[in-house]
């Protein structure tokens, strides 16, 4: 189970995290997890590129070392990007010195402040572990473009439904999730471009 908008009485909770962006604007700040990857990465910056869109995409190490063009190619047209752990490591899983040898080894490659922990998953203890080296980055807005049960017009609703100014949005570069998300992505560009909204990305120095 998850939620598709995360409940505001669950953010105080993890206040050293951020979970929306400080702002007022028709501001909206998407982010993709679990990449690079050479075919479905280079597919969501064509479309980012049509919309005059940026974004946030939270790097797995193993991945952008397998494949650094793509990586570079990101930042080149603007993009943030952020470390995602070495292999895409579960926090509840994972003790605090593996989890924080993982984060490390995807620093080696993925230069930034940013971090996002894999499924959302991370201790108490990891938190104060990272919280000095990195801004962590949760999420408001949930697309559920990984979840096989959740049609593409379903992905598309549970964004543009669920946006505030602000919001921080994730989506995934992934296998696992492309087919949902490679369709419901423009729709996405689209009609949030319509009602007003910029696409920007997320930088260290955004407020919690």
């Amino acid at each position: 189970m998850y939620f598709t908008k995360t409940p505001k009485i669950v953010q105080p909770f993890g206040k050293d995290l951020l979970w929306t962006v400080n702002t007022t604007e028709k501001r909206v700040f998407l982010t993709f997890d679990d990449g690079p990857h050479p075919q479905i990465t280079r597919e969501v910056l064509a479309l980012l590129k049509d919309y005059d869109a940026l974004a946030t995409f939270f790097c797995v190490g193993e991945n952008a070392r397998k494949y650094p063009k793509v990586l570079e190619e990101m930042v080149l047209a603007g993009h943030s990007i952020g470390n995602h752990t070495d292999q895409h490591l579960n926090g509840w899983k994972t003790n605090t010195f593996q989890y924080a040898r993982s984060y490390l080894n995807c620093a080696k490659v993925v230069d930034s402040r940013l971090f996002r922990p894999p499924y959302g998953r991370i201790t108490k203890s990891q938190i104060q572990c990272l919280r000095k080296r990195s801004t962590i980055v949760m999420w408001d807005v949930l697309s559920g473009d990984f979840d096989p049960k959740v049609s593409v017009s379903q992905c598309h609703q549970n964004v543009v439904q669920q946006v505030e100014p602000g919001s921080i949005v994730v989506f995934h570069d992934s296998e696992k999730a492309a087919k949902i998300m490679l369709e419901a992505l423009p729709m996405v560009l689209k009609d949030l471009k319509e009602e007003g909204y910029e696409f920007h990305a997320i930088n260290q120095d955004h407020e919690k």
